[in-house]
C-alpha cells in the first residue's frame, strides 16, 4: 500500500499563507512546530480528511527549506509524503536503485525515510509507515476534530514541474513513489511542486483554482 497523506510548502513568511490557505479552503491548524524545530524550521499544518497541507518557514539560514525558497525565487511546493504499509521492502527496492536517505526516524508509532531529491528529482519525497495504520504523528495527537470537509474533502494529487517531465516520469515510476503524482513541464521557475489538486465537496466549483504560496491549489 502507498497514498498521498501529505503535501507540504515552504515559505519566507508562514503566516500570511497559512491564513490565506485557511481562509480560502475553510481549514484550520491543528498543530505549530511539532517535530521540525530540528531541520531549522517553524511550522503549520492543516487537516483535509486525513490528509494533511504543512507550512514550513526556516527559522536559520542554510537549510534545505531556504536553498528551495532561493532556488525557486520565493515560496513554493517543497515536499510530498506518503504513507506505506511495507517500507523495509521500499527501502531495500530504494537502495538497489541508488537512492540516499537524507533523514531517518523511527518511533514507537511511526518510521519514516525522506528521500535525496537529486536521486529521485523534483521534490523531497518522504515515505513512512505509521503505527497503527491511518494514524499520523507528523500532525500531532488531536488532529481528528480538525478535519474539514465543508469546501475541500481531499488531496487529489499533486504536479511536479520537470525539466524533462518523461523522464522524471520514469524514474518516479521505476521507484513505486508516483502515486498521485503527475509530471509537466517546468516554468521559468525551475523545477518543484507547482500545483496540487483538491477534492472539491461542492461539484459546481470544480475547476476553480488559487495562487497560494508559489502552489496553483486546482479544485477537481
Amino acid at each position: 500500500m502507498i497514498r498521498l497523506r501529505q503535501v507540504a510548502l515552504v515559505a519566507r513568511d508562514l503566516e500570511p499563507v497559512a491564513r490565506q490557505l485557511c481562509d480560502t479552503f475553510q481549514l484550520t491548524i491543528a498543530v505549530r512546530d511539532l517535530d521540525v524545530a530540528e531541520f531549522g524550521l517553524t511550522n503549520a499544518l492543516m487537516t483535509v480528511g486525513d490528509q494533511f497541507i504543512e507550512i514550513i518557514s526556516p527559522t536559520v539560514e542554510g537549510t534545505a527549506g531556504s536553498r528551495m525558497i532561493e532556488r525557486r525565487g520565493g515560496d513554493s511546493g517543497y515536499m510530498v509524503m506518503h504513507e506505506v504499509d511495507d517500507l523495509d521492502q521500499r527501502l531495500l527496492h530504494l537502495a538497489n536503485n541508488n537512492v540516499r536517505i537524507i533523514w531517518s526516524g523511527d518511533f514507537d508509532d511511526i518510521r519514516g525515510r525522506h528521500l535525496h531529491p537529486k536521486d529521485t528529482g523534483g521534490a523531497i519525497v518522504s515515505l513512512d509507515e505509521a503505527i497503527p495504520e491511518g494514524s499520523w504523528r507528523w500532525a500531532g495527537p488531536t488532529w481528528t476534530p480538525h478535519r474539514q470537509n465543508a469546501m475541500i474533502s481531499a488531496i487529489a494529487g499533486v504536479t511536479i514541474g520537470a525539466n524533462d517531465p518523461a523522464t522524471m516520469r520514469s524514474r518516479w515510476d521505476e521507484l513505486n513513489i508516483s502515486t498521485a503524482i503527475q509530471f509537466a513541464q517546468a516554468g521559468p521557475r525551475g523545477e518543484g511542486i507547482d500545483r496540487v489538486d483538491l477534492v472539491a465537496a461542492d461539484r459546481r466549483r470544480v475547476g476553480e483554482s488559487f495562487d497560494i504560496g508559489g502552489v496553483t491549489w486546482v479544485l477537481v
